[in-house]
């Protein structure tokens, strides 16, 4: 039969709280009889204590900013099938890397809708959360939303700078919707705020030489489009709807006769 822990001394549980040491705290006791019965050496008790709050610690970051990026559904890159996309293999494996948000690069995806752009977009997403940045995601219609309503109050500059703190701010949807002259100013005012300080992810199905179909002025789509793409990786994806070709094979099975 095992023994039992003590509770730690009211001092020792106070300090540790007080330090907000919750996983040594919460452990302490149990590994102080450990560590007698089975004879660890003071190095090897501290360094077990040390090592659970350090872990503690770290899934507890990786839970906030999971929950701060605001994905609208869980998708990884594992679980993308680079074999069946337009995507190359290496491009994939670069994104993959992180590389290109360490260097402060965009992510530009283009092309017809149900080619895996949100995929890939979100996927990004979840694996930079992974990685210890922060991430905060978007439909372009959500974004547009959210600068309006500090438009209106007279926030929207604070609100920028809020939105621009995180590593990678992914953008998913854009020109699903046309833009008035505000919104499209909105944006341009997010996009050059990010501009060699932090990395944009954006999917659109629009090629860029058309992005003047939403965008109501050229001189603003030009120099959107000119600081966007910069420091920029294009990929552009093509190929038939995953969405309408699984639709298709479930309504072929469907149609099946049973037996």
């Amino acid at each position: 039969m095992s023994a039992t822990a003590p509770e730690l001394p009211a001092d020792l549980e106070s300090g540790l709280r007080r330090l907000r040491l919750g996983a040594m705290r919460r452990m302490a006791a149990e590994l102080i009889l450990t560590a007698k019965t089975q004879r660890w050496t003071p190095e090897e008790f501290l360094r077990t204590l040390v090592e659970a709050e350090i872990g503690a610690r770290d899934d507890s970051n990786a839970r906030t900013r999971l929950k701060l990026a605001c994905f609208p559904v869980r998708k990884t890159l594992a679980d993308f099938d680079v074999a069946q996309s337009s995507v190359k293999t290496a491009t994939f494996e670069y994104l993959s890397s992180l590389e290109w948000v360490r260097a402060k690069e965009n992510v530009c995806l283009v092309g017809p809708a149900g080619t895996g752009k949100s995929h890939v977009l979100v996927g990004l997403g979840h694996a930079a959360v992974d990685a210890g940045y922060k991430v905060r995601y978007f439909t372009a219609a959500e974004l547009v939303e959210t600068l309006y309503r500090g438009y209106a109050d007279n926030s929207v500059g604070r609100l920028i700078e809020q939105v621009v703190r995180a590593d990678l701010v992914l953008v998913d949807e854009v020109g699903f919707a046309p833009l008035d002259h505000t919104g499209a100013q909105l944006f341009f005012r997010l996009v050059a705020a990010a501009y060699e300080r932090r990395s944009l992810g954006v999917a659109s199905h629009w090629p860029f030489e058309e992005w003047g179909r939403f965008l109501p002025e050229h001189t603003t789509a030009v120099s959107l489009l000119d600081r966007l793409l910069h420091h920029a990786n294009v990929i552009t994806t093509a190929g038939e709807s995953y969405r309408m070709k699984e639709a298709r094979q479930k309504g072929g099975r469907t149609a099946e006769p049973s037996v």
